[in-house]
């Protein structure tokens, strides 16, 4: 009971932290401040469920512009293939008038396949994702492709007491021009506590572009991950990887 309370603690500091509210200019530093929650599918369980809160700020832990709450449904189709299918709101303002009204509003709904590699001490995650996204000003389609290592330092596996590194890069495409629209690079260290709670920070590349600008940003990432374990089945290997 008290681990549990200690954690609740935790994780409103951080997303608290993450959403102050402070004028400034463009930064090219940010932060993002993320918590998942996963109901992971296991030997006797093919089905799966996942939840997740976020925002981002502008600068260091200050001027939150940026919010979105998802979840999805997760199917087990084989060993280390895994089908998903989620939805989610999205929510923008500007961060130099935070106080006005939301400059974007997004629903997005997507399907999602995950393959998982285990070579050694090298986990390799392949993620396919298709997005169905539909905004206040109109509807689009994106194509993402995320490319994902984890490597314990530690351990063998990752599991309980395990320190890692992670690193991953994804590549977002529109069917319609510019069909490039951003980039996404992550570096990071991980710590898993227990067969439940791990905690992951690093460094987020994220380069943006569109037919008329393009720029990139540089942000703090950091997210807690939350496994609830069933007590029926046998957990699998997994990869730490973020939903995002």
């Amino acid at each position: 009971m008290l681990e549990n309370r200690k954690l609740i603690v935790f994780l409103v500091a951080v997303l608290s932290l993450c959403s102050f509210n402070v004028k400034a200019q463009n930064s090219k530093t940010g932060t993002w401040g993320i918590v998942t929650v996963t109901l992971p599918g296991d030997s006797t369980h093919k089905w799966g469920a996942y939840i997740e809160l976020q925002t981002r700020t502008n600068t260091l832990f200050n001027q939150a512009f940026y919010y979105e709450a998802k979840g999805g449904v997760s199917y087990d189709i084989a060993n280390n293939y895994t089908a998903l299918i989620g939805t989610g709101r999205y929510i923008t303002y500007d961060y130099d008038d935070l106080d006005g009204p939301p400059t974007n509003l997004e629903t997005r709904l997507w399907q999602q396949l995950t393959v998982n590699q285990f070579l050694d001490r090298i986990k390799i995650e392949h993620r396919y994702r298709v997005e169905q996204r539909f905004f206040n000003t109109g509807y689009r389609n994106r194509f993402r492709y995320r490319l994902n290592l984890a490597i314990p330092i530690n351990h063998a596996k990752i599991g309980p007491k395990t320190w890692y590194g992670a690193t991953f890069n994804e590549i977002f495409l529109n069917n319609k021009a510019p069909h490039f629209e951003r980039n996404r690079f992550y570096l990071g260290l991980g710590y898993q506590f227990n067969k439940s709670l791990s905690v992951q920070a690093g460094w987020m590349h994220q380069y943006n572009y569109t037919l008329t600008t393009a720029g990139a940003k540089n942000n703090l990432a950091i997210n807690i991950q939350y496994r609830i374990n069933r007590k029926k089945g046998k957990a699998k290997e997994f990869i730490p990887a973020m939903h995002d």
